[in-house]
């Protein structure tokens, strides 16, 4: 009865955790509606607004909520914010709402808070990871000590991003040139502008590498490359998708009246003193333009080769290689297998000030410093082969060709590694032996491929198992033998481990291992190219040599316990 009386003393106007602090007794109405007036003022939730004012200490204030709202009370204390969840939810929305990401189980997410009768950080949280937050209670002089520690840590830039300390670096356009008026409201609407921003910033605290913008004729769809796999992230409503492509392409220098055949452009994301660049691609397809947008990260060309996943004995290789005054160093994988990273990273080991270096791709994807980079354009007639007649009259040391498509450029680029120079270069073949015969069948002389390629690599990228919830697997004798283990092996004491899935992780995998084949020319490679022999020639001669396949080269990252096995078939395919 005592109780009930209480309750209706509560004036109507008192709502939340005011309410529930004047039932409890723990304030007066007239301090309540005091710090609802001051908490409206400054922006704040209640709690923060009543601890800042001393109204009530944190802890109580924890505590009383646990009690009366019977939701549990976790000490901030015993936490490392480290091990915190880092991308379940991004750190704008974590800001703004004054809450962390504790952990998440299943499809629930545990959200730590001060304010548990927060409605709309539950709604946001929900919308953004389709999980269902829990709350835990956390103290408000905690919990913000960890976010300010967020807020100055390493995501800080991309927190500026969202809050608007950011430009993209934009082409003025044609002052003379007519604009649809249509198509200028298109770019300048303020919803799809902030929506392209949020899209980037959430592709790069997910560490994806493409984002897939995909319109079909009833909905549009958005999805990242994470660690090789795609993931649909939302669903935006269907109108948007014209004005999202008019404002991509004005901000990547494309043609924005032009619809009906695919463009290429660039687009660059400025903060502080860093940026980041954007390959964007567009294609026609039946219900409007889908755009791919790669993510060039320029960190990964400094990664090391270490970084990278070589063996011991594939880095010698292809150290060895590199060192050599002249000659022909090729890499070759599927598209998105790391073959630009693994030559650029050999470019920054050579980039000496006494070395020239020239490179041209299709387009330039990283900005080295020190190295001269140039960009085809065929349009322009400016094609591999005329880049690198034109470099051969500029006194390089080392070229780098993006891709050798054409006999012609592969005649060029040869005779280039014949003459002094040292020529880095990739093709798309299955494996380092095919690659030979896959310039035989280019029409290269076979005397030519003996005399100037010096060592091949073939390379995949597989997921890399997440560290933090990783568990041994057992798999029956027989797979491990079918997959291409030895016997001796097999009945070893190691245990291979499988993909589980945490918090930190993406079903278990997080980040990707390069797999590779490193095959340098011996002189009895040689004399097969002389003969002409076959892939199968030169594979046999390749496994006397101590060369593995890209599958046995994937089975040691398996043993090593870096991926699974189930994931180096898939990539090997063999």
């Amino acid at each position: 009865m005592v109780d009930s009386v209480a309750e209706a003393a509560v004036p109507n106007t008192l709502t939340g955790v005011a309410r529930i602090l004047v039932h409890s007794g723990k304030l007066q109405q007239r301090a309540a509606e005091e710090v609802s007036r001051l908490a409206r003022d400054q922006r704040r939730n209640f709690v923060a607004a009543a601890v800042g004012a001393g109204a009530l200490s944190a802890s109580e204030m924890a505590h009383t909520l646990s009690v009366a709202l019977s939701v549990p009370l976790l000490d901030l204390d015993a936490v490392d914010p480290t091990r915190l969840p880092q991308n379940l939810v991004d750190a704008r929305t974590l800001a703004q709402y004054q809450v962390l990401v504790l952990g998440k189980r299943g499809n629930r997410i545990f959200i730590g808070g001060s304010d548990p009768t927060d409605q709309e950080a539950v709604d946001r949280i929900k919308f953004a990871t389709q999980l269902t937050p829990e709350w835990v209670i956390v103290e408000q002089d905690k919990l913000g000590r960890i976010l300010e520690g967020k807020s100055t840590s390493a995501t800080e830039a991309l927190e500026n991003i969202v809050a608007g300390d950011f430009d993209f670096d934009v082409e003025e356009q044609d002052p003379n040139a007519k604009q649809d008026e249509e198509v200028t409201a298109d770019v300048e609407d303020a919803p799809v502008v902030r929506f392209l921003q949020k899209m980037l910033i959430d592709a790069i605290n997910m560490r994806a590498s493409d984002l897939h913008f995909e319109p079909y004729e009833q909905t549009y769809r958005v999805r990242f490359r994470v660690d090789g796999e795609l993931r649909e992230i939302t669903q935006p409503p269907v109108a948007i998708k014209d004005k999202l492509a008019s404002r991509i392409k004005v901000i990547s220098r494309l043609d924005i009246a032009e619809k009906r055949v695919p463009q290429d452009g660039r687009m660059k994301l400025k903060f502080g003193a860093k940026a980041i660049d954007f390959r964007v691609s567009t294609l026609p397809t039946l219900f409007g333009e889908k755009i791919v947008i790669r993510i060039l990260d320029p960190s990964s060309a400094k990664l090391g080769i270490e970084a990278l996943g070589y063996e011991r004995e594939e880095k010698d290789r292809l150290m060895s290689a590199i060192k050599r005054p002249y000659g022909m160093i090729l890499v070759t994988g599927p598209t998105g297998s790391g073959k630009t990273v693994s030559l650029y990273t050999c470019l920054n080991i050579l980039n000496q000030p006494g070395v020239n270096i020239a490179t041209v791709e299709d387009p330039a994807e990283i900005n080295l410093p020190g190295i001269n980079q140039v960009n085809v354009n065929e349009k322009a007639g400016l094609d591999f082969a005329v880049a690198l007649r034109a470099f051969l009259r500029q006194d390089p040391d080392i070229i780098m060709v993006g891709e050798i498509r054409d006999m012609q450029t592969a005649d060029i680029a040869i005779k280039a590694a014949q003459t002094g120079h040292l020529v880095l270069s990739t093709l798309h073949t299955n494996d380092a032996p095919t690659t030979l015969t896959r310039l035989l069948n280019m029409g290269v002389p076979p005397f030519n491929i003996a005399a100037s390629v010096i060592l091949v690599t073939a390379q995949r990228l597989a997921r890399k198992l997440c560290e933090n919830c990783k568990k041994p697997a057992d798999y029956p004798r027989e797979a491990l033998l079918r997959a291409g283990f030895r016997g001796d092996e097999v009945d070893g004491s190691w245990k291979p481990y499988k993909a589980v899935g945490c918090s930190t992780c993406n079903n278990g995998y997080r980040g990707r291992i390069g797999i590779y084949q490193a095959m340098p020319i011996t002189e009895a490679m040689q004399r097969i190219i002389l003969a002409e022999g076959t892939a199968m020639d030169i594979a046999d001669q390749a496994q006397k040599d101590g060369v593995r396949d890209l599958r046995l080269s994937g089975l040691v990252k398996v043993r090593n316990g870096q991926t699974t096995l189930e994931e180096v078939i898939a990539v090997t395919n063999q």
